[in-house]
């Protein structure tokens, strides 16, 4: 079993559009690193986003931010990153150290993603997985240490591996 194998499962049968991105994505790209949470990016649409918020509550998950994501569409979202400085919407289990960051304010969109991601198979499931170009350039662009960290060492991957 991997981790998020549930999650993966149950966007899979609900037809989520999303492409991993953060530690994850770059665990499996082949970055050895140690990460406890699933970000995503997701297309937007209000359809979409009520699929990740009835995939995610159907696992015991919890919405963290006190509003109503069932009732946000693209525009909704694009307003809640300007006036609030919404970075992301987080999803937690109590009790576990299970959390999914659906992306909103990043460098590089859903559909960039989508158009340059990798299929990659892992136990079963098929996940749709950033590209290392991709994910490089979104971590660039957070400024944080630890991704400054995985730049480097996805650069040496990439490398590696062209």
């Amino acid at each position: 079993m991997i981790i998020y194998e549930a999650v993966f499962k149950k966007f899979q049968e609900k037809k989520v559009k999303y492409v991993i991105v953060g530690g994850i994505a770059a665990n499996l790209l082949g970055l050895i690193r140690a990460t406890a949470d699933l970000d995503i990016v997701i297309d937007m649409n209000a359809g979409n986003i009520r699929k990740v918020d009835e995939a995610l509550r159907s696992l015991a998950f919890k919405a963290k931010q006190p509003i109503d994501v069932r009732a946000l569409d693209t525009q909704a979202l694009m307003k809640l990153k300007k006036e609030k400085n919404l970075k992301a919407l987080n999803y937690y289990k109590a009790n576990e150290l299970s959390e999914v960051d659906i992306i909103i304010d990043s460098s590089v969109s859903f559909e960039q993603a989508k158009r340059h991601a990798r299929t990659i198979p892992v136990g079963g499931l098929k996940l749709p997985v950033i590209s290392i170009d991709d994910l490089i350039r979104m971590k660039s662009a957070t400024g944080r240490s630890v991704d400054k960290f995985d730049v480097e060492q996805m650069k040496k991957i990439r490398r590696m591996t062209r």
